[in-house]
């Protein structure tokens, strides 16, 4: 684990530093309070903050309530803190100031070490938990919550003048999939999808059954457009393996791609897309539509909403 070790005295520093180092940890120490506090809120890879109580020129107190409010659910900081004093008042501010964990200085190299495992499996479980919370469990992806989440920060660069586009898309017929060959291979056809969607396109999620959404930050609509007939053209080009002897199951997707417009936000942007997605539908599935509605307040009659990008003659269905 990558260790930062905050103390007043050198000596210690440098007792710490080469039991740690001698364990395989990284350590980064420092003598300054908020020399630490700067590098722990620059460096997203700490682990752990181990530091001690008499501090300055702020103290190990305010040392570990600042470092408590970097904790996100993005990133996770284990805080040990170490005091001399056998004062139980102390044990209990320290971890009132958020500290996770005290042991008394100079620590015990076995002690130190243990609860050093105890930071490893507190992590472990933390980042578990926020996979629950944030993934999809089958696709491995963004779940709904997670992307809207996610989002926020693309929305505020577009509404500074980046470039933000939407695209929604699903696979046709899916639930003829389901019925015909079963739950499992549906699950295969999803995952399958998910896979041919470049991680570097942008925001990736499943918004629920088969139906995924891709944010597109810093691109423009003939981007949007193009990413989504590349995935269009490679999901169709799919072979899907059954439990029978059965030909591959064939797939195909349809996609809907809108744009962001002034004082947007990304409910307005996926709804749009997500109209343009039904059209699709509509016009015969397996192709790209965009929506070129530019405000949020009026839905057009679908004839003015929507503008065909691609309409393949060649539209593959699942036979029922």
């Amino acid at each position: 684990m990558k260790i930062v070790v905050v103390d007043n005295s050198r000596v210690n520093l440098k007792i710490l530093t080469s039991m740690l180092e001698e364990h395989e940890h990284s350590v980064v120490s420092f003598l300054d309070a908020t020399e630490a506090l700067s590098y722990t809120r620059c460096e997203q890879d700490v682990d752990v903050v181990l530091t001690g109580l008499e501090l300055r020129p702020i103290s190990g107190f305010e040392l570990c309530w600042e470092t408590r409010l970097l904790v996100s659910r993005g990133r996770q900081i284990y805080i040990l803190a170490m005091s001399s004093s056998t004062e139980d008042g102390k044990l209990i501010e320290t971890l009132d100031s958020g500290a996770d964990d005290f042991i008394r200085k100079p620590p015990n190299l076995q002690e130190l070490l243990a609860r050093l495992r105890v930071a490893e499996r507190m992590k472990y479980m933390q980042e578990e938990l926020i996979k629950l919370a944030t993934l999809d469990c089958l696709t491995g992806i963004l779940n709904r919550r997670a992307f809207f989440d996610a989002a926020a920060a693309h929305c505020t660069a577009a509404d500074e003048g980046a470039d933000l586009t939407a695209i929604m898309f699903d696979i046709d017929h899916f639930k003829r999939v389901n019925d015909k060959f079963g739950h499992d291979v549906g699950d295969k056809a999803l995952v399958a999808v998910v896979g041919t969607v470049e991680r570097e396109f942008g925001l990736f999620a499943r918004m629920g059954g088969e139906e995924f959404a891709l944010l597109l930050p810093n691109a423009g609509k003939e981007k949007a457009l193009e990413t989504a007939e590349k995935l269009r053209s490679v999901i169709e080009a799919l072979d899907i393996e059954t439990d029978n002897n059965s030909k591959p199951l064939k797939l195909t997707c349809s996609f809907g791609v809108s744009e962001w417009v002034k004082e947007d936000s990304i409910e307005g942007l996926l709804k749009r897309s997500d109209l343009a997605l039904y059209l699709a539908k509509e016009s015969g599935r397996n192709q790209v539509q965009f929506n070129k509605h530019t405000t949020n307040d009026f839905i057009p009659e679908r004839s003015e909403m929507i503008e065909i990008v691609e309409l393949d003659p060649n539209v593959v269905e699942l036979n029922s």
